[in-house]
């Protein structure tokens, strides 16, 4: 495998992977990171260049041992290579109505217990590094009371995919869901990410 390190060869992954999204997505949304900045300190691999047949996202420095397989959560993303035809999901805006008492905030580092409480995979100390380290370093957005409290929120993560959204069981069914995920794709779009309905 070799390591993709020159912004050109990067740029140019980008404009292929792009032609076949949302196949492609897992490891473009990588790429996209690491070509705005690697906040999330990764490392794209191939097994040849410039005629590659699979794609390796995952963080920088990893060493992988034995089998990659197609699996995520092991140390990075796989996406086999078969050039596939261009692929594209329309997008459209929901046009909704928030509560006027609720506004687009920020999370904060002290709501990492709450991330974590609420997460399916979390209640751990592991999925509570995660979730700070993701916290800290991506985009997120997240709907506020009055008070500056958390209700609803969506966080992205390495691959530029959404990683936790939700919202808390005495805020649902009022249309925060919708908001908070039309602003967090209207925000991805506004820095070249796509977002797929």
């Amino acid at each position: 495998m070799q390591i993709l390190t020159c912004p050109a060869q990067l740029q140019r992954l980008e404009g292929i992977l792009k032609k076949s999204l949302p196949l492609t997505l897992p490891v473009y949304g990588a790429v996209l990171n690491i070509t705005r900045g690697n906040l999330g300190q990764l490392e794209v691999l191939v097994d040849k260049w410039p005629d590659f047949g699979a794609v390796l996202a995952r963080p920088s420095g990893e060493v992988v041992s034995g089998d990659m397989g197609h699996c995520r959560g092991q140390g990075g993303d796989t996406v086999p290579w078969h050039r596939p035809g261009v692929l594209r999901a329309p997008v459209g805006a929901p046009r909704c109505r928030p509560d006027p008492a609720v506004r687009v905030g920020s999370l904060l580092p002290s709501h990492v217990d709450l991330l974590n409480d609420t997460w399916p995979y979390g209640g751990n100390a592991r999925s509570r590094r995660y979730l700070a380290e993701i916290l800290e370093r991506f985009p997120h957005v997240c709907l506020q009371d009055s008070s500056g409290e958390p209700l609803s929120w969506v966080l992205t993560d390495h691959f530029g995919t959404g990683t936790h959204s939700y919202t808390l069981p005495a805020h649902r069914r009022r249309g925060h869901m919708q908001v908070a995920l039309t602003v967090a794709a209207q925000r991805a779009q506004a820095r070249g990410f796509p977002t797929f309905g």
